[in-house]
């Protein structure tokens, strides 16, 4: 079975290099598409038809500003959304996992890097750096996600809250533990820790 991938990318130089970081990324065969920006990308995910894109790669900063919109419309799509960036700050990031990204790709990374966590969130595992937990703990903590310019339309009921499972495996993630030194620290299985990472994902995203 082809999987079929959608990379937006404004740079040129840029969309060539990701497109080798997924064809170095995946054993089975694929297709990629390309697109320079939304109205072109719109188009394509249009024309897929019942053969929709199983993979996406938005890039956050392109020209005509419209990537959080698209990651919007894609939300009921079967696709994976990536969010490509050369940024990890709050402005960037969180409106991007907010609006249903499954994960971020720093584009200044190396190339086996970017492959290496291209593998793992496709097998499920989102990235979720020292740094980007870091921020997510200051977040949660401070009830960041009501309010602020960076939160997506209103959440329909209280804001999300973590529960002491969760903050406790965001805790040692901020501190830089792996997801396998964690689940021996906390007595679980590695399934289990990344688990609730998934959890904490979704407790980004109202709805």
């Amino acid at each position: 079975m082809t999987v079929k991938v959608l990379i937006l990318e404004g740079n040129p130089v840029a969309r060539g290099f990701l497109g080798r970081v997924v064809r170095e990324s995946f054993s089975d065969a694929i297709s990629i598409t390309e697109a320079g920006d939304t109205q072109g990308a719109r188009r394509q995910i249009a024309q897929a038809g019942p053969d929709p894109f199983r993979l996406v790669l938005i890039d956050l900063e392109l020209p005509d500003g419209q990537a959080l919109e698209l990651l919007a419309e894609l939300a009921g799509q079967p696709a994976l959304c990536l969010v490509t960036t050369l940024y990890a700050d709050d402005e960037h990031l969180f409106p991007a996992l907010q609006r249903g990204a499954d994960g971020y790709l720093f584009k200044e990374d190396r190339f086996e890097l970017l492959v290496e966590a291209l593998q793992r969130t496709v097998r499920g595992q989102p990235p979720l750096s020292p740094a980007i937990a870091r921020r997510l703990l200051s977040h949660f903590r401070a009830g960041a996600f009501a309010a602020g310019p960076s939160r997506p339309p209103a959440w329909p009921n209280e804001p999300p809250q973590l529960t002491p499972r969760e903050n406790e495996v965001l805790t040692f993630l901020s501190k830089g533990f792996t997801i396998k030194e964690i689940a021996g620290l906390l007595r679980l299985d590695w399934s289990s820790v990344n688990d609730q990472i998934l959890a904490i994902y979704r407790k980004l995203k109202p709805g």
